[in-house]
């Protein structure tokens, strides 16, 4: 935003906090202030007294020289100005509007936010304004909020901000001592009872709740609270500019597990909040509420720990792999390197290194770009470990789905993967070589989600194996059939003749699967794959049966071997002796992503290009 759209919109935001004011304080004391009026579009109780307060933010903003929109709580999305004002949808507007009916900012207003508190003048109730600027006709995201200001109607404190120029409490820029301890904090806000957090609670010096979430949550920026947090989950409409203001006071604000946020605004959104007045002590705030989180991720330099893992079988990844390793080293991350990855780093001839990578010029140009300024200087041995010993915070997976499907074979314990593609399709991996440098920084500041997938459990006897993509039933000899029978649940659901079986999960739905005719299944559905390979029986076709299914395979034809594949790394051989169970295994696989693309453009991007197959 310019200076006079600044100046323009800071003089709307003053007019509705004048004018909801005047309104709030002549009708709260009034018996039908409190009457129930309506359920708003946000879903909650919509009372009389907010139905004044929103009339006077749509009559300033309808009054406007320009169009804008407004999220409200009761009304839900409106674009007004010029007089006008109509009810819409606001992505679908964005689309939409030709230039003369475009709209210039998003205003993402609660007009009275602590609607109890007013009627029954508890001191804590107000007004919530956020605004962000239109950019390339689309929705502004909760980091896009540009200017904020929260009105304390029983205070009268004034609490703005503009974003990159800092906060202002009541026109001066806020000060207030810095306490670092969890045991001389103040806490408010609104929490659930999860044993981590009432350890935190039991450590904290003394707890605040008031009723506001946008007051309570502005209180960072002065240091009344040390620490604020929603852990309900706080409407978008409640946060976004209490978030900009203690943002630019110095307070740090994530997600209960540490990450940035980034949600879309809209109206009902919802989204847990954890913030506090300084680094230091928001690392200590999200340790303890994830003490008992095997999944939780601490993203921090100081406590952060990565693991890394390579394909074997080629020198692009080994060489890579040191890039990673030396990148991590000089952040001061802790690391772990599997081990056979580590005995080849200090086995590759250190005279050679510049001819290998010289090599790689002209037909690998973005891996030759990473590659450029190696030099193996580092002592791997320092940060071997067998894999199967590892425990780090993340796994880094360099090479293909291959790759992923033997590491996770051999770990002990679950840990997130976060895959760098180095193989052909690699349709588990999160990145391409070219993307590594921005999503990495990407992961390191906690712009990331966890992404889980099932796995399917298979007993064959007393032993037990784990399949993130397929299990397959197929000859032990070449060009001779199967014949099967496949219960459900203790139901007979086909006996047939076939070349093999897969039993697939979601995330193999795109692998072995897909090719034998199976269908593409989101990997959000709960859900098995039963696929016949070439079945000598025109009717058989796939089943997508419940991952809650109980699902029994036998072989019919007495003495007939067959081998049983897991996911391409493990191979049994089973008879009509045995009756395979498969079951959904209590051992989910999480993968790190920082790019939150849908699957079916993963399908479009992966599955329609001409791959050129590495061959080295």
């Amino acid at each position: 935003m310019i200076d006079t759209e600044i100046e323009k919109c800071r003089e709307i935001s003053y007019k509705i906090m004048e004018q909801v004011e005047i309104a709030i304080k002549a009708h709260q004391n009034e018996n039908e202030a409190g009457e129930f009026i309506k359920i708003g579009a946000d879903g909650t109780d919509t009372k009389k007294i907010d139905e004044y307060a929103e009339k006077e933010v749509v009559d300033v903003l309808k009054s406007c020289d320009f169009l804008s929109y407004l999220i409200s709580e009761e009304i839900g999305e409106m674009k007004l100005g010029k007089n006008s004002l109509k009810s819409v949808n606001i992505i679908e507007d964005l689309k939409n509007s030709d230039d003369l009916q475009k709209a210039k900012f998003v205003f993402v207003i609660d007009p009275l936010d602590g609607t109890a508190n007013a009627l029954k003048r508890i001191p804590a109730y107000g007004i919530s304004i956020a605004i962000a600027k239109i950019k390339e006709r689309k929705l502004p995201r909760l980091e896009d909020i540009q200017m904020g200001f929260i009105k304390d109607f029983y205070s009268g404190d004034l609490y703005e901000a503009v974003k990159n120029k800092g906060a202002k409490i009541n026109f001066k820029k806020p000060s207030y001592g810095i306490i670092t301890t969890v045991e001389k904090a103040t806490l408010g806000g609104y929490i659930n009872l999860e044993e981590d957090v009432f350890n935190l609670l039991k450590g904290i010096r003394r707890m605040r709740l008031i009723g506001s979430v946008a007051i309570e949550f502005a209180y960072l920026s002065q240091g009344k609270y040390d620490i604020f947090m929603d852990l309900r989950g706080s409407r978008i409409l409640d946060i976004a500019a209490a978030k900009l203001i203690v943002e630019e006071s110095g307070a740090i604000i994530t997600d209960k597990e540490g990450r940035n946020l980034r949600n879309d605004l809209n109206i009902y959104e919802k989204v847990v909040i954890v913030g506090s007045t300084n680094k230091s002590l928001h690392r200590k705030v999200i340790k303890e509420l994830n003490r008992s989180n095997k999944n939780f991720i601490s993203l921090h330099c100081q406590d952060i720990s990565i693991g890394i893992v390579s394909r074997l079988d080629s020198v692009d990844s080994i060489l890579f792999s040191a890039k990673v390793i030396d990148d991590l080293i000089k952040r001061g991350i802790k690391i772990k390197v599997e081990k056979a990855l580590s005995d080849l780093l200090n086995d590759l001839n250190k005279t050679y290194i510049e001819d290998m990578i010289e090599d790689i010029h002209g037909r690998n140009e973005p891996l030759y770009n990473q590659l450029k300024d190696l030099e193996l200087k580092n002592d791997y041995s320092k940060y071997s470990l067998k894999l199967s010993k590892f425990d780090t915070d993340i796994l880094f997976t360099l090479g293909g789905d291959g790759t992923i499907l033997n590491t996770i074979r051999q770990l002990s314990s679950a840990i997130p993967i976060f895959a760098v593609n180095m193989g052909t399709v690699g349709f588990l991996t999160e990145i391409e070589i070219e993307d590594y440098d921005e999503n990495l920084e990407k992961l390191l500041k906690g712009e990331y989600y966890r992404e889980k997938r099932s796995q399917v459990k298979v007993s064959r006897g007393r032993r037990l194996f784990s399949a993130l993509n397929e299990i397959v039933i197929m000859t032990e000899k070449p060009a001779k059939m199967l014949h099967f029978e496949v219960k459900v649940d203790g139901d007979i659901i086909e006996r047939f003749r076939a070349d093999g079986l897969i039993l697939a999960t979601p995330s193999g739905s795109t692998a072995y699967s897909m090719s034998a005719g199976g269908p593409i299944v989101d990997p959000k559905v709960s859900a098995f794959l039963i696929i016949p390979i070439c079945p000598y029986k025109l009717g058989i076709r796939p089943f997508v049966v419940s991952d809650k299914s109980d699902i029994r395979i036998k072989l019919l034809k007495k003495y007939k071997k067959a081998v049983l594949v897991i996911d391409g790394q493990t191979n049994l051989e089973i008879d009509d002796s045995n009756e395979i169970q498969f079951t959904k295994s209590q051992r989910d696989v999480y993968f790190i992503r920082t790019d939150r693309k849908e699957l079916y453009q993963k399908v479009k991007e992966k599955l329609t290009e001409d791959y050129n197959y590495n061959l080295q």
